[in-house]
């Protein structure tokens, strides 16, 4: 277990879309139904918004995708702009994960930070229509915009606790701030996103490894470069 490695706030993740449940019984199968349904609701959505651009896509035709019915969707979203918000819940679930990964301490941080990495460019990654569509709404849109910077905040968070626990094992260079390089990180990933977004090419797998390889390579100690030279 990695000493000093706590959680940034008990409360930050409770906004997350939960992940299914094994509970069989009672409440736990109602939420577990109630999460499916509105992740169903958001795939379809995303699917939806790229193939005919976010403002040709209606309520309806995210709900007749989803199959299920018009009022189901207000049980879950206040809008459709709404649904562009569970993103950044997902991505900062995405984080946590990576965070309680790195407090086990049963793998490298280099190794948690890439899988991290990797995983956060799942969602922006499915088609470089959906990328456009999501980085032009979050920055058009000032509600989703305030969502998707206060996510960004908390994962940053996360983040660079990650960082200093690489720092204490020796992973990490000891003198570079973790805010920073908790900075550093999502800017690797967002840039990246945007500009394979642009054209989609070349394929965004590859763009991603080699922006998370450089990032290593600026933050890395000289024994972690040589481990991963050789």
């Amino acid at each position: 277990m990695i000493t000093g490695l706590s959680s940034p706030g008990a409360n930050a993740f409770k906004s997350k879309i939960p992940e299914p449940s094994h509970t069989a019984t009672g409440t736990g199968r109602r939420e577990r139904r109630a999460a499916e349904t509105r992740l169903r609701l958001f795939r379809c959505a995303m699917e939806l918004f790229a193939e005919r651009g976010f403002s040709n896509v209606t309520v309806e035709d995210i709900t007749e995708a989803a199959d299920v019915g018009k009022g189901t969707f207000f049980n879950y979203f206040e809008s459709k702009d709404s649904v562009l918000g569970v993103m950044a819940e997902i991505q900062l679930g995405k984080v946590a994960e990576a965070f309680a990964e790195a407090a086990a301490g049963k793998r490298p941080i280099r190794a948690v930070l890439h899988r991290a990495f990797l995983s956060l460019a799942e969602e922006p990654g499915r088609n470089p229509n959906l990328a456009r569509t999501l980085i032009s709404f979050f920055v058009a849109n000032e509600q989703v915009r305030a969502i998707v910077e206060g996510r960004l905040s908390e994962g940053r968070g996360w983040i660079a606790q990650i960082v200093a626990a690489g720092q204490e094992r020796g992973e990490i260079r000891a003198h570079l701030s973790k805010d920073e390089v908790a900075l550093h990180l999502q800017e690797a990933l967002l840039g990246a996103a945007v500009l394979w977004s642009l054209k989609g090419e070349p394929d965004f797998a590859a763009r991603v490894e080699n922006s998370f390889r450089h990032f290593w390579a600026a933050i890395a100690t000289t024994s972690e470069k040589q481990d991963h030279e050789n």
